[in-house]
């Protein structure tokens, strides 16, 4: 493994400008997969029916099933990594109601009393006050009276 030395592929399509690939020779498939994901367009695998057959690549050629595992993974790989855009992908817009949290009261607020980080505290669900806006409500006065796990 100390000799496949991915970040080359790097060094070539960096200076020059073009579309890499990896050709493998390592034995099983995570150098290739890992190779697709840092940017190789193309791999090349030896590929055997049968490793025990006689010549100089079948020892370390991938049989059928391995070939299938390999081109999977890639696969999967592909579609891992994403298009860059920074943004919740659908599975994730689905959970923000239930993953998010709100500030609530952490325990009975009088009108008029101070909020503090004695008398709030943050939980699920995240259908009230963001608490990114912690530092906005710290300081403030109560308009009316919560209840303990009230949204604020």
């Amino acid at each position: 493994m100390e000799d496949v030395n991915l970040r080359a592929m790097l060094t070539i399509r960096d200076k020059l400008g073009v579309m890499v690939g990896y050709s493998d020779h390592t034995l099983g498939i995570e150098v290739p997969v890992t190779a697709v994901a840092m940017g190789a367009s193309m791999i090349e695998k030896h590929f055997t029916l049968d490793r025990t057959l006689p010549g100089p690549d079948h020892a370390a050629s991938l049989e059928p099933n391995e070939l299938k595992a390999m081109v999977k993974a890639i696969r999967n790989i592909e579609k891992a990594m994403g298009n860059g855009l920074k943004k919740p992908s659908p599975s994730e817009e689905k959970n923000i109601p239930i993953a998010r949290k709100s500030i609530v009261a952490k325990k009975n607020i009088k009108k008029g009393e101070r909020f503090s980080e004695d008398n709030l505290t943050v939980k699920r669900p995240g259908t009230g006050i963001s608490p990114m806006e912690w530092e906005t409500y710290i300081g403030k006065f109560a308009d009316r009276e919560y209840r303990a796990d009230e949204l604020i």
